[in-house]
């Protein structure tokens, strides 16, 4: 599997848990392999220093963390960013910076759309209260962990985090600030990601970590880290592919005109009939708000 990517090589780990390190064949391609890829390699395995294996091959992939770009003559290129990870950890701090719905938003699309389970961290609870935040997401089955910092500097909900990636491949995105790197360090004794503060004129959190890296955790389950950004491109998912995300509402969309859109102004939506059809106010209440929220996930496209 590969670990992680610097500079043209792959650090790799066998399926015993003896490190590689790896170039790619010339032929698979610019982009071809990415953290979490599962690839087969030929020359020297021994993995001593200073010996290099040659990556000939990657596995089909179970999932792909995808983004499109969003300028210059590649926008809308759609790039993988991580291989065959099944859990999102979305971290999203409540301050310092604040947190930023429509980020949040664009990489639950992206969850959806990669087949992978959602998670929402909100750290820095001991700054601001979650309750700003949650109910934007009351409404989607949604798992949450909320951490903040103790009297003695320690991280209070650390174990909540780490039950939730018990056993999982989690991959932790969010803006630059907002303590993925810190997590990680506290998540993984000898991580050592380096950690940076949030500039005090822009409010945004300075970039720290520069590359993707899959580190096990204790007891099961591996963390991969990736770089804080500030945009998430989304130009490759349409509607559909987002309503795989909502079970409930994929059925009812069938009986929509040929191309509806399903967004708020698409004529004869058969997602609207749906909510008008609700048993009660109790259930009407509740199928409102699913389909406020798809619709909020797809305008954040």
């Amino acid at each position: 599997m590969v670990s992680a990517v610097d500079r043209g090589r792959y650090r790799l780990l066998t399926d015993d848990g003896a490190p590689l390190v790896a170039m790619k064949a010339r032929e698979l391609g610019r982009g071809s392999v990415v953290v979490g890829d599962r690839v087969a390699v030929v020359g020297d395995l021994s993995g001593a220093t200073g010996t290099l294996a040659r990556i000939v091959a990657v596995e089909p992939r179970r999932t792909t963390l995808r983004r499109s770009t969003e300028d210059g003559d590649a926008a809308g290129v759609e790039r993988a960013v991580v291989a065959n990870a099944t859990q999102l950890v979305v971290v999203a701090s409540l301050a310092d910076p604040p947190p930023r719905a429509g980020l949040i938003d664009r990489f639950l699309v992206a969850a959806y759309d990669a087949g992978m389970r959602p998670l929402l961290c909100l750290t820095k609870a001991d700054l601001a209260d979650p309750g700003t935040i949650l109910p934007l997401y009351a409404a989607l089955d949604l798992g949450v962990v909320v951490t903040r910092r103790g009297p003695d500097g320690g991280i209070i909900g650390l174990d909540d985090l780490l039950s939730a990636l018990h056993d999982e491949v989690s991959v932790l995105v969010g803006h630059s600030g907002v303590g993925k790197s810190t997590l990680v360090n506290a998540l993984v004794p000898g991580a050592e990601r380096s950690t940076g503060d949030v500039n005090a004129v822009t409010g945004r959190g300075r970039h720290t970590s520069s590359s993707a890296v899959a580190l096990a955790l204790p007891g099961g389950g591996l963390v991969i880290d990736t770089p804080g950004i500030r945009s998430f491109g989304l130009a490759h998912v349409g509607p559909d592919d987002l309503m795989r995300g909502f079970p409930d509402l994929l059925g009812v969309a069938g009986d929509c005109p040929r191309g509806c859109t399903h967004g708020p102004d698409a004529p004869d939506c058969a997602l609207d009939d749906w909510v008008r059809a609700a048993a009660g106010p109790e259930e009407a209440e509740h199928r409102l708000a699913r389909l406020a929220s798809y619709r909020r996930l797809l305008a954040a496209r």
